[in-house]
């Protein structure tokens, strides 16, 4: 395997998803610590990665990408390694459970269909937003639930669980355009309007506060709801570092554009993983 490939599968990239998967084992009830460990490493080692890899090929980003400042020439044996790795996820999962193989299956398709350029979904900019938000959200919740638990389809009919994958549908309609919004050249140089070309720079951060501020209200009410105060007052308090940082950003970017750079959104990224997976840590636990 070239070195390009394994950088292009950006393993690390998977710790800004981590909080989706942790936030769905810590309110879920009857989590097998055999089969979270199975659907942690399909989530985090195969599916993310491939997906990370297999749209790397179709792109051949020259720019920097999530997770990759200066990413290399990439090679066929990316395009045969992220199938693979697919097909290993997919077989794994069957080890637990039909569904969550089916789940698995269902979203390795979903993040291809992003970059392939049959329907390449990065160009639609409101479709693909969507898209994107809803299985990196939702369904990821939903599936990290079937993996967890072994269950099938009937507990995801779970009121608590339904609420939690749509607030993290919705933090991730917030922070997606914040991840486009250094690849504005790059994207308009390939005919790809994302919605945060379509927002603008100063647009992107007014969206990404609305929206932000929306998720931050459904999460206390869904604390408040299914846990108590104390629960929603942690969970403000470990969001705080990104409030202070985004709206250092945004005041940094209104007096200099060029500041919506790659090394500004991968803080901003490590900042929310950071925080986010330890508060969902600490839920696990509490």
């Amino acid at each position: 395997m070239k070195k390009s490939t394994i950088l292009h599968l950006r393993f690390p990239f998977s710790f800004f998803l981590l909080p989706i998967f942790l936030f769905a084992s810590a309110v879920t009830k009857g989590v097998n610590s055999d089969y979270w460990i199975l659907t942690f490493i399909v989530l985090h080692f195969l599916i993310y990665p491939a997906s990370n890899g297999y749209n790397s090929y179709f792109d051949k980003d020259e720019g920097s990408i999530g997770g990759l400042k200066h990413p290399p020439k990439v090679s066929k044996g990316l395009y045969h390694v992220s199938l693979f790795m697919d097909g290993l996820a997919v077989g794994l999962a069957f080890s637990i459970s039909w569904a969550f193989a089916i789940m698995v299956f269902i979203y390795g398709l979903a993040s291809k269909a992003y970059s392939h350029p049959t329907i390449r979904l990065k160009r639609m900019p409101v479709t693909g937003w969507l898209i994107a938000g809803l299985f990196q959200g939702y369904f990821t919740v939903m599936m990290a639930i079937l993996g967890t638990t072994g269950e099938g389809w009937g507990v995801l009919l779970d009121a608590k669980y339904q609420l939690s994958g749509l607030l993290a549908s919705l933090m991730l309609f917030g922070s997606y355009p914040m991840t486009q919004i250094y690849q504005h050249e790059e994207d308009r140089s390939r005919g790809d309007i994302t919605l945060s070309i379509k927002l603008g720079i100063m647009g992107t951060f007014y969206f990404t506060a609305f929206i932000f501020s929306l998720a931050t209200a459904g999460f206390v009410y869904f604390f408040m709801e299914f846990y108590q105060l104390f629960t929603a007052e942690i969970y403000l308090l470990a969001l705080s570092p990104v409030l202070f940082y985004f709206s250092y950003w945004f005041f940094r970017a209104k007096k200099d554009m060029s500041s919506a750079s790659y090394d500004m959104t991968m803080k901003l990224n490590w900042i929310s993983a950071i925080c986010l997976n330890g508060f969902f840590i600490w839920l696990h636990f509490s």
